[in-house]
């Protein structure tokens, strides 16, 4: 199992006085943190006109991020894809890869947020078919020679030849937990990345989901004579969590910073304002998260282990606004150094 961290959102809590700029280089300062400690990726999250500064431009801070580390896999979860010009994320995109020699995950999902449509002028009620229409794109966009594809959503001609192009293919990560989203991802994309919010077993429910719809649609290898090909469709698990010297003192860490994330969340998601969280979805997420010493925290990454394999990619977030650098970069250090090994 493969541990990564993230998610950069480079948002601002109201008790913080440092500028844009110095929340940008913290980020900065955790990528190369990530990259030393030997974690297999870092990710950038993507959210519009919020209050806080929640990053926007993710390909840009992937670029920086790919300049401050050398090893590991960058990625967005999760880029909104029907915001995007198509012909200019694949060129973004393809940048990107080249730079970190061939280390980007484009993470695509349809949005929620009511106001990001509205500013962006994207009718909302086409954003699925927006999705599919922009992966295809992107396909062509890398692929050899001219894009050969005629986009319904953008106005390019398949005779054009869309530059520059990326080495060896760029992953296409999809989001989404409901049965819908998770068979698109599995007939589409190369990855499907489980929300936090899903409790193990509701991981495991969609994961087998998705197996069985590749295996019964032809995506999946032949078997040989020894039993089932390997599938090199990719199952990303996103969660919460800290490490620190005990349970208690690594929810005191986080706890501030993961209840603002969350409460904004609620807000994005809903286009309406939410001042608090209630203490009954207060428990919910601190009962979801995964904190506490590195063996505390290696218990429940390897219950995620038993019920999905080995082949899992773990994206634990230990990013959090206004929780402190050295304090996130001390957590990072514990985990590539003390849970990690654990999974080698």
């Amino acid at each position: 199992m493969e541990i990564g961290t993230g998610l950069f959102t480079c948002q601002r809590r109201p008790d913080d006085d440092r500028s844009t700029s110095e929340i940008y280089d913290e980020m900065l300062r955790l990528g190369r943190a990530i990259d030393d400690a030997g974690l297999a990726s870092a990710w950038v999250s993507e959210h519009h006109f919020a209050e806080d500064g929640y990053l926007s431009a993710t390909m840009p801070s992937l670029g920086a991020l790919a300049a401050e580390t050398d090893d590991v896999e960058l990625g967005t979860c999760i880029a909104l894809a029907p915001l995007y010009d198509g012909v200019r994320l694949a060129e973004d995109a393809a940048t990107v890869d080249l730079l970190s020699d061939g280390r980007l995950t484009l993470g695509l999902a349809i949005g929620s947020n009511p106001r990001e449509f509205e500013q962006f002028g994207v009718p909302k009620d086409e954003r699925v078919e927006r999705l599919r229409d922009t992966t295809d794109l992107l396909r062509g966009a890398w692929s050899a020679g001219p894009l050969d594809y005629d986009p319904e959503f953008h106005d390019v001609s398949p005779d054009a030849t869309v530059t520059p192009k990326p080495d060896s293919e760029i992953p296409v990560m999809y989001g989404g937990s409901a049965k819908p989203a998770v068979r698109r991802a599995a007939r589409v994309a190369d990855a499907w990345c489980a929300p936090s919010a899903l409790s193990v077993e509701g991981v495991r429910k969609r994961v087998e989901d998705v197996r069985n719809v590749r295996a019964e649609e032809g995506l999946r290898p032949d078997a040989g004579e020894d039993g089932d090909a390997e599938d090199d469709f990719q199952i990303y698990v996103l969660q919460h969590g800290f490490v620190g010297d005990s349970k208690e003192e690594a929810w005191d860490a986080m706890k501030e910073g993961y209840f603002y994330i969350q409460r904004r969340y609620a807000e994005i998601f809903s286009g309406d304002p939410v001042e608090q969280l209630d203490d009954d979805r207060k428990q919910e997420l601190k009962d979801q998260a995964v904190f506490g010493t590195p063996d505390q925290v290696i218990d429940p990454l390897e219950a995620y282990r038993g019920a999905l394999g080995d082949d899992v990619h773990f994206v634990f977030r230990t990013y959090y606004p206004g929780v402190g650098t050295d304090r996130m970069v001390e957590c990072v250090e514990r985990l590539g150094d003390e849970v990690v090994p654990a999974f080698d």
